[in-house]
Order: C-alpha cells, then sequence, then structure tokens
C-alpha cells in the first residue's frame, strides 16, 4: 500500500484495469491507457535522467522499439523529471552516448513527465524502502483491453534483461491466441503446456493417448505448437 495525500492508495495488481491519467511527454500530451485501446503497451518507470543504468536501458528499448512494434507494443517510458530535462538526456544520448555498439539512439516512444509523482504513485512506483523521492524501475505489460496483465519490478541499482521483456510479451499473446500456458524459458518453437484436466474422465482420456499431447502424468500434458504459426498469429496484432 502507498499512502499518498493522507489516505491509503493500493498498488495495481495483475488483471485491474490500468490506472487513468493524462500526462504531458516528450511526444506531447497522452490520455492513458485510452490512447492505446486495442494495442498491448508496456508502462515502465526509470529513477532519473542523466543516470547511467538508466541510459543503457533507453538506448536499449529505443533500439529494440521496432521489434515491439512489430509485435503490436507500444513503450511508454516514466520519471519523475521534468519535461525540459527529458529533452536534454534524450538529446544527450542521441549526440554523445554509445552502448554495446549502439550509437546515435534516437528515442522516438514518449517519456512522462511526473514531477508531482502522482502517476508514480498510482502505479506503487515509488518504494520508500528503496527511496522515496525516485521510481524505481517497475514494468507494466497493459493488453488491448487496458488490463494489467504482468508486473515486474527491479531496483534502482539492478538493469532491466529486455529479452526477457520481449519474451514475456510474445508468450502473453501467445498464451492468449492459442489458449494455453508457456513453460519455463519457453520461447516461440517450443512445446506449450495444457491446462490439467478437470476431471477423471478427461485426465484418463489424456493419459490414454487419445488426444493429441504429450502427457509425463496427468496434470503434466503439452503439445507441439509450430515457430511460424505463433509468430504469424502474435506478430502485427
Amino acid at each position: 500500500m502507498e499512502e499518498q495525500n493522507d489516505k491509503i492508495v493500493a498498488m495495481p495488481r495483475l488483471g485491474d484495469p490500468a490506472p487513468a491519467f493524462k500526462a504531458v511527454t516528450t511526444q506531447g500530451e497522452i490520455n492513458f491507457p485510452a490512447d492505446y485501446s486495442g494495442k498491448w503497451v508496456i508502462l515502465f518507470s526509470h529513477p532519473a535522467d542523466f543516470t547511467p543504468v538508466c541510459t543503457s536501458e533507453f538506448i536499449t528499448f529505443a533500439s529494440m522499439e521496432d521489434q515491439f512494434a512489430e509485435a503490436g507494443c507500444s513503450l511508454v517510458g516514466l520519471s519523475i523529471d521534468g519535461l525540459y530535462s527529458h529533452i536534454a538526456w534524450l538529446r544527450t544520448i542521441k549526440e554523445k552516448i554509445e552502448y554495446k555498439g549502439k550509437k546515435n539512439v534516437e528515442v522516438n516512444f514518449p517519456l512522462i513527465e511526473d514531477i508531482t509523482m502522482d502517476v508514480a504513485k498510482k502505479y506503487g512506483m515509488i518504494q520508500p524502502g528503496e527511496d522515496s523521492t525516485k521510481a524505481v524501475r517497475a514494468v507494466f505489460f497493459i493488453d488491448p483491453k487496458g488490463i494489467i496483465r504482468t508486473i515486474i519490478y527491479y531496483p534502482l541499482s539492478l538493469g532491466r534483461n529486455f529479452d526477457e521483456l520481449y519474451r514475456a510479451l510474445i508468450a502473453l499473446k501467445t498464451a492468449d491466441e492459442f489458449n494455453v500456458a508457456t513453460p519455463a524459458d519457453w520461447r516461440p518453437g517450443d512445446d506449450v503446456i495444457i491446462s490439467p484436466a478437470g476431471s477423471c474422465g478427461a485426465a484418463k482420456s489424456r493419459m490414454d493417448g487419445k488426444e493429441e499431447m504429450t502427457c509425463q502424468d496427468w496434470f503434466f500434458c503439452s503439445k507441439k505448437l509450430d515457430k511460424d504459426e505463433v509468430l504469424k498469429k502474435v506478430l502485427k496484432k
């Protein structure tokens, strides 16, 4: 729970509608999540402009923006710094900073100004035990209906794994499209998990091999899912 203006505000949970807000960004004003209706969106926070870990993250996210867009997902960043600080920092990234061979990187996705910390508090991005004046590295995956589907929090000192963020997006969309679950370390082309049998009869049918799946026991069943079929369904949607 977060205390905001003398009242308790619950942090959003999985399955909740994404808290709505209007904000000024480096790409103009946005009305969130209404402006992204019908699309997936990743809303993420970072502690401060002109900091090295955040700089490495923004270069990485910006270099992957087209990849996320191809998967039908928009990116929206946030920090509690002001708009002019954002603009100056993003210009510095493009003009001066190189990271892992990436240079002249332009950040085109919106970066929210949140000096009042109103948005950060709505999303539980301010964690007093970590820092009371900086947002932690929070990541919210929000689906086309504006529902929060995944939440990941990182401390200020730990840069995010962006391959994992992309993998999580593809896995979420695959689960929705094919009504399956994805096992540990799943990537397109790997077997997917079928929900446990809901009755004794269904469990017996599975173990008798009457369904097109591989069952190691009645509760642990998987099936093949062609990589090209997965990518055809989840990209550009």
